[in-house]
């Protein structure tokens, strides 16, 4: 019997390590820039400082600059996640957390790039 339990113990965590090692990376390179899981651009915004593990992007700020989700694969740097306030793990590059914007409507699009001076195209 505990031979059967340690066996299904065993099981278990290597089902529980293959499912965090299947979830995708939230972001990719793609031409040069970064793009979210949905080939969308991702931008940094200059009032984040880096390394500070918070976001000033809130309220309607974040209803038209969504964050990035971090999803709970591990992370290894250049990336880290930030939590915001509202409990939501959000990801960062180099620190500056990342976030797409509403108005690119299609994979490619970079309508956000430089929109009022403060908002930037991830590159690599």
């Amino acid at each position: 019997m505990k031979a059967v339990n340690l066996g299904i113990a065993c099981l278990s965590a290597l089902l529980a390590l293959s499912a965090h090692a299947a979830d995708p990376m939230p972001v990719k390179k793609m031409n040069g820039i970064l793009v979210d899981a949905h080939g969308m651009t991702v931008y940094t915004f200059d009032k984040d400082v880096a390394g500070s593990g918070k976001s000033a992007c809130a309220g309607q700020c974040a209803e038209n600059w969504p964050a990035v989700k971090a999803g709970d694969a591990p992370l290894s740097e250049p990336y880290s996640a930030i939590v915001r306030d509202d409990g939501t793990k959000q990801l960062a590059y180099h620190g500056k957390p990342l976030y797409t914007f509403v108005k690119d409507k299609k994979a490619g699009e970079r309508e956000g790039d430089k929109k009022m001076n403060v908002w930037h195209v991830v590159t690599d």
